[in-house]
């Protein structure tokens, strides 16, 4: 699981299998990754990890 929102994070998002963008990402990341959360003034990383934990969509 990764989480990114800039240019530097692409290679990351590339490499794992559940890679998300938070919703003010840059767009060059949004392309790339195959999942999306919430704006990371919304606490996007929270809401996956939420996620991974409570063993939901995608990680059911």
């Amino acid at each position: 699981v990764a989480i990114g929102d800039n240019n530097n994070d692409i290679q990351m998002i590339k490499a794992v299998g559940y890679g998300f963008a938070v919703e003010n990402a840059v767009e060059a990341l949004k392309a790339v990754a195959p999942y999306t959360t919430v704006s990371n003034e919304q606490e996007g990383a929270l809401d996956v990890i939420d996620l991974v934990l409570q063993h939901q969509s995608p990680f059911a």
